[in-house]
């Protein structure tokens, strides 16, 4: 049975905790990472998302009693198999929503494709794709909708800080 922590709208430790599948209960957040990781070539690592087949970043919810920190180098570990140490995550944007937080996460790093092991579950596919290739997949619908705001935000953060 997965638990997750629940926070409230300061993003504060409850010490409440709620099994995965259950509904967030009113005036309480549970928290959501996501991570952009981007090569030397300037392309970003999407994967295919077996639940909604559709291209979207490597992200969940972390597990009760761990950091976001801890969560997004979970997720990175079990969805494509990939030990990305701590000090390479940048948290550069928390969203708050209707029922979470999200952590938005940016990595600099070249990843051998082959390399990669795709959690059977939740990964179907995994490439590199270009800011116009990744255009294109939004114009056709085939970015998680969600992701779409996000990796705008990621962009933003890269003009900002000059890392492209």
């Amino acid at each position: 049975m997965e638990y997750r922590d629940l926070y409230d709208e300061n993003k504060k430790l409850t010490g409440d905790k709620i099994k995965k599948e259950n509904k967030i209960p009113g005036g309480k957040y549970y928290l959501t990472v996501i991570v952009f990781i981007e090569n030397k070539n300037n392309e970003f690592l999407l994967q295919i998302n077996k639940k909604f087949n559709l291209w979207s970043t490597t992200g969940g919810h972390p597990k009760s009693g761990k950091s976001s920190l801890e969560g997004i180098k979970t997720e990175c570990y079990e969805e494509l198999g990939l030990d990305i140490d701590l000090k390479e995550f940048n948290l550069f944007k928390t969203i708050k929503t209707e029922d979470d937080f999200v952590d938005l996460y940016y990595v600099k790093k070249d990843i051998d494709l082959k390399k990669i092991k795709k959690e059977n579950k939740e990964v179907e596919d995994v490439k590199w794709f270009s800011k116009k290739q990744i255009t294109n997949l939004i114009k056709k619908g085939k970015l998680l909708p969600s992701h779409i705001a996000f990796y705008l935000d990621c962009l933003n953060y890269l003009k900002q800080t000059d890392n492209n």
